[in-house]
């Protein structure tokens, strides 16, 4: 138990799947402004491995790009929300799934492997 909490379970980090992990990770870095978590040790880590993504600020959890063989087919059953500005994430090939409109405030988007996300204007926006 950690500080008198019994669940039996707490967060850790997310995870997100992808064909070409390398390239999506470099996507994600772009997109919200994280980076690579570099090894413990400084060494380089293998193409091969999942890539962990972290906040410069520390504001965020640590995201792992995890490579698997096959191509998104059905919906996210879970999705990042972030906050953003729609129009530069298409410009850097997201895709809009669901515009903003009457029914819903976000935006629902994919990313270049087709893993949904949602974006909020940011708070102080009034768009």
């Amino acid at each position: 138990m950690r500080n008198g909490d019994d669940a039996p379970a707490r967060f850790k980090d997310l995870a997100i799947d992808a064909v070409d992990h390398q390239a999506l990770a470099d996507w994600w870095c772009a997109a919200i402004g994280c980076a690579r978590s570099p090894m413990a040790d400084g060494s380089t880590r293998p193409r091969e491995w999942p890539v962990p993504l972290v906040d410069g600020a520390g504001a965020g959890p640590l995201i792992w790009v995890n490579p698997v063989a096959e191509e998104k087919t059905v919906k996210n059953r879970m999705h990042l929300d972030v906050w953003g500005d729609p129009d530069r994430l298409v410009a850097m090939v997201a895709t809009v799934v669901r515009a903003r409109d009457h029914e819903i405030e976000w935006w629902v988007m994919a990313d270049p492997e087709g893993n949904e996300f949602c974006v909020f204007p940011e708070p102080d926006a009034t768009a």
